[in-house]
């Protein structure tokens, strides 16, 4: 299967990172290199792009769409890696960096990799092949109460107990291995005419998969304090747990003080490490969404370092 993916909101974000041509950029989740296509346009010789994607088919389809440019670099890696990655390549501070948070195109679309609750496939859901943990070995292996608080806390799944529930007495049958036998059993769970139910819980099983949002959380910190001044990060999002991962952050990195709100003055000394470019997320525009769909969820935040 050919790797296909549009990039969402590449306008918005080449123009939002204000790219240098001199500059040094960072993608740090690659896929098949639509943004960094973009951000590598707009930079002259001596700027320089390095791509990060841990889907090594993702780096393979990177590689050849930016095979024209000799100012890239691809990196097989997490993004949570990516300041060892720097350390490696002697690279102290870059002036931009692009995140976007999502599952491509090609992902969703290839039934093998087990993201899809329409087409049948194995319950993978793994970015990483190499990663040893599988959505069928959590569907199979976890708890019904780990199941149930997975589904709850990274589906927003009202009706995450009766869904666990019923995963366990169908597992005690056979062994739940395909995306379709488990998307039947969650539908079985719900008394409504709502469209594909189990979306919410294929989004929480693919979170806990990945370590998603865990690895959101733990790499925004670093990523700002590894930005020149006036350096940006643009971080596009896609459902609501990782926007408001990235909204508290920026809002926590913009405060000046830190000091409880009962404090007649400032005792805390603490220094706002960056400046919200947009306070609002920015949504895709009416065309782009009559053009690629899937945009629809996506909002982008950015922030510049001061």
């Amino acid at each position: 299967m050919k790797f296909e993916h549009i990039p969402v909101l590449a306008k918005e974000s080449i123009e939002n990172l204000n790219i240098r041509p001199d500059g040094t950029y960072l993608d740090l989740t690659l896929g098949k290199g639509g943004h960094s296509k973009l951000i590598l346009e707009n930079l002259g010789p001596e700027g320089r792009l390095i791509g990060f994607d841990q889907d090594k088919e993702a780096l393979a389809a990177a590689k050849e769409n930016l095979k024209e440019f000799t100012n890239a670099d691809f990196i097989n890696s997490n993004f949570e890696d990516f300041d060892k990655e720097l350390d490696l390549l002697g690279i102290d501070k870059v002036d931009g960096v692009l995140m976007d948070i999502g599952v491509s195109s090609y992902q969703i679309d290839n039934s093998k990799r087990g993201f899809s609750y329409i087409n049948d496939g194995p319950l993978d859901m793994r970015m990483n092949q190499e990663n040893t943990l599988t959505a069928e070995m959590i569907v199979n292996e976890y708890s019904k109460e780990d199941l149930a608080r997975i589904f709850f806390d990274y589906g927003e799944e009202k009706f995450s107990r009766p869904i666990a529930n019923n995963i366990v007495k169908e597992r005690e049958k056979s062994r739940i291995d395909t995306t379709l036998k488990l998307a039947k059993i969650v539908r079985s769970s719900f008394r409504s005419n709502e469209s594909h139910p189990e979306k919410r819980v294929f989004q929480a099983l693919r979170i806990e998969v990945n370590r998603e949002l865990e690895v959101l959380e733990n790499t925004i910190d670093r990523v700002v304090d590894r930005l020149n001044k006036k350096g940006r990060l643009a971080i596009i999002t896609f459902h609501s747990l990782e926007d408001r991962i990235v909204k508290n952050k920026f809002n926590d990195l913009a405060r000046s003080c830190i000091c409880p709100k009962d404090f007649p003055v400032c005792v805390c000394n603490h220094k706002a490490k960056v400046k919200l470019i947009n306070k609002k997320p920015i949504s895709a525009s009416a065309r782009e969404l009559k053009e690629n769909s899937r945009a629809k969820p996506a909002k982008l935040r950015v922030c510049v370092r001061i």
